[in-house]
């Protein structure tokens, strides 16, 4: 017998299972709990159901659209919102990453480096120190960054201070913690530098 359970489980699940794509843009409403709730319970209201507060995901283009719409957001505030451009370059963790009008869903985790957006000739340049990006199907970027500050806000000599400072208490550290923090500041400086020379 448990030598077919995984043949078993596994035909269960694809039995259940269904494609990405069947799931409804608009949310079901959910009138079985409700109905149910009210046999029980019937002089107290329902507790509301995630379907009654979510969003409908939204519906997936018929075709591409022209400009990609993006939200870029910091804990403090909001530094594009819902800005249609030509593209965004993020730095992800797997390398650099272009996001074009119609890229395929994605989440990217982010690293220390240069984020761009591209409108027309004109290109916008942010340093983010970490992040994630969500990139939805229907043409819409998420950049949610820990902390961004525009290129030309960045002032070199001090980059540099921060860099040799950082690489001083990386030999100097003898704790795994002092370590981890100075690794940390050194990486951090060695994007900024390179994001102000390259």
């Amino acid at each position: 017998m448990f030598r077919q359970a995984p043949r078993l489980l596994a035909r269960s699940m694809m039995a259940r299972s269904r494609p990405f794509s069947d799931v409804p843009a608009q949310p079901a409403s959910d009138s079985a709990f409700v109905e149910a709730w009210k046999k029980v319970i019937p002089n107290i209201d329902p507790p509301q159901t995630p379907l009654s507060f979510m969003k409908p995901r939204p519906t997936t283009p018929s075709s591409i659209p022209s400009k990609i719409t993006v939200n870029f957001v910091l804990p403090y505030q909001s530094e594009l919102s819902a800005k249609e451009v030509d593209m965004v370059i993020i730095p992800a963790t797997t390398g650099q990453m272009g996001v074009l009008p119609g890229h395929v869903a994605t989440i990217a985790e982010l690293k220390p480096g240069i984020m761009s957006v591209h409108e027309g000739s004109e290109v916008t340049k942010y340093f983010v120190s970490s992040g994630f990006a969500f990139i939805h199907a229907n043409s819409v970027a998420d950049v949610v960054a820990v902390e961004a500050v525009p290129v030309d806000h960045i002032d070199p000599s001090l980059v540099q201070k921060g860099l040799a400072e950082f690489t001083q208490k990386l030999s100097s550290a003898s704790t795994d913690l002092e370590k981890a923090e100075a690794q940390i500041g050194v990486d951090v400086h060695s994007a900024l530098n390179s994001a102000l020379t390259g």
